[in-house]
């Protein structure tokens, strides 16, 4: 089967949205899970977040931010993957939970606050909130990618105040947890943040669930190099996640392994940038 594009468009000007044909990923698919991409036979497996499986089609936000990403870029609509696997992780468990917020400030987060609160809003008894945020109004994505459009309330952020509420998603959720009762948080994007967020809801007594982001190699749990520790005990993103309960992971850990692979990531980088050129 060929997994061709069908869409390509830039949500702002690191951010890009591409829609793929993958009828077997989304038709499991399930908010919390992940899929694989394979640009080339033996290629690199690419772990990207779905946000959103349907008509036979999987849509993932992706950041032009390594070697790959900025690769990815380059591909247009009628291309086609080698092959996409998946959906990979283990799904969170969604049910009646009362009102639920999901909290994002970097591309994968809002990929997943999509599909989680257009979800969690199919399930009667749930009152959704979405909390977006974002640096600077230029990187706001544009209307119709907005969880505004699956959530019940929806707030969105900018650091410097030049759209929407001034501030970061934990300025947000602090003074919401201060002034309502929230039944569960779950949230993704930039993991410092995220550490601090779990550590935010702990102090109010708030259940959280989010996506501990580590490097995975295969996806498969064969490598090991997406290790998390949760409540003492190793688990494996690419299985047993990438969602867990962000109070019991071992923040210091996971923070400590993004940084095991960046003269890697460095060297892939400058390796491209010197392809292209030559190319030039």
């Amino acid at each position: 089967m060929k997994h061709t594009i069908t869409r390509k468009e830039d949500l702002n000007p690191t951010d890009y949205v591409i829609d793929v044909i993958a009828p077997e990923v989304a038709e499991k698919f399930k908010p919390g899970n992940f899929a694989v991409l394979l640009t080339i036979p033996n290629g690199e497996r690419i772990p990207m977040s779905i946000e959103k499986a349907e008509d036979g089609k999987i849509t993932m936000y992706i950041k032009k931010l390594g070697k790959t990403s900025r690769e990815l870029d380059t591909w247009k609509v009628g291309d086609a993957f080698y092959k996409i696997i998946g959906p990979m992780g283990t799904a969170p468990t969604l049910k009646k939970f009362g009102t639920v917020v999901f909290a994002s400030d970097l591309v994968c987060g809002h990929a997943e606050n999509n599909a989680m609160c257009r979800e969690l809003k199919k399930i009667e008894g749930n009152h959704v909130i979405s909390i977006q945020s974002f640096t600077t109004k230029k990187d706001v994505y544009p209307e119709k990618e907005r969880s505004k459009n699956y959530a019940d309330e929806y707030i969105l952020a900018t650091g410097d105040g030049s759209v929407g509420r001034k501030g970061h998603m934990l300025d947000v959720l602090k003074e919401m947890l201060e002034e309502r009762k929230i039944d569960i948080v779950f949230a993704g994007g930039d993991i410092p943040a995220l550490q601090k967020l779990s550590e935010l809801t702990k102090k109010y007594n708030v259940p959280v669930m989010t996506t501990v982001r580590q490097i995975m190699v295969d996806a498969t749990g064969m490598c090991g190099s997406c290790r998390v520790f949760v409540d003492g005990e190793q688990k494996l993103a690419c299985i047993d996640g990438p969602m867990f309960d962000g109070q019991k992971v071992d923040w210091e850990a996971a923070i400590s392994r993004l940084a095991m692979f960046k003269n890697k990531e460095a060297e892939a980088m400058e390796c491209y940038n010197k392809e292209i050129k030559e190319l030039r």
